[in-house]
């Protein structure tokens, strides 16, 4: 019965953070359902920030909730390949998120603090080859993110996995194109998370980055 209790508070904790989301959009995060059979698995976007390499990007990211949220924190990995000191190949943000997880906090706020890590990268104990360019490197390791950020994250209406077997894009962010390719991958994002309510918060997103 304790159990029950404990995951019935999980699932109405997620279902809250839904409705706030999708009543109270922020401007540069989202995240919402894969299936309406399951709130504990979800896919969370994030734009690239301006000013960074990751500029006009659209993230995706897998999240993964534990049957006693908000005790515990979600399970967020990449999906979407970046070119990030704080990120393995495999996706996953190598730093230990419980260590200041609270239940105060939300998935928003986690995925705000995402967010910032790409602008602000953690290189403490950060010990990889991302990292050393990173410090050592800036310039290269800055057009390598910008490459990684063309290939994969404006690929236009590719899927995530399907992203490596593209080629950059070549083609300028201040287009006419690139802002219509932006709304498509805006609407394919939306019918990953099932959230086509939120559209108007997509397109004032893309327009946000293609200036």
């Amino acid at each position: 019965m304790e159990e029950k209790s404990v995951f019935t508070c999980a699932r109405e904790r997620l279902e809250m953070e839904l409705r706030e989301i999708k009543e109270n959009p922020p401007t540069h995060i989202s995240f919402g359902l894969l299936s309406d059979d399951d709130v504990f698995k979800c896919q969370g976007i994030i734009m690239g920030p301006i000013g960074t390499p990751f500029e006009g990007g659209i993230f995706h990211l897998s999240i993964q909730f534990p049957s006693d949220y908000p005790f515990s924190p979600p399970e967020v990995k990449f999906l979407t390949k970046i070119y990030h000191p704080n990120v393995n190949e495999d996706g996953k943000i190598d730093i230990n998120i419980g260590e200041q997880w609270t239940p105060a906090l939300t998935t928003e706020t986690l995925l705000l603090s995402i967010s910032s890590l790409l602008t602000y990268p953690i290189l403490e104990h950060a010990e990889n080859a991302i990292s050393d360019l990173y410090l050592n490197h800036y310039q290269r390791y800055n057009a390598t993110a910008r490459q990684w950020t063309q290939k994969y994250a404006m690929s236009g209406l590719i899927s995530p996995a399907d992203q490596s077997l593209h080629s950059p894009a070549d083609q300028s962010l201040h287009s006419p194109d690139a802002q219509s390719q932006h709304l498509e991958v805006a609407r394919l994002s939306i019918s990953l998370t099932g959230s086509g309510e939120r559209m108007p918060l997509f397109e004032k997103l893309c327009a946000s980055v293609v200036l």
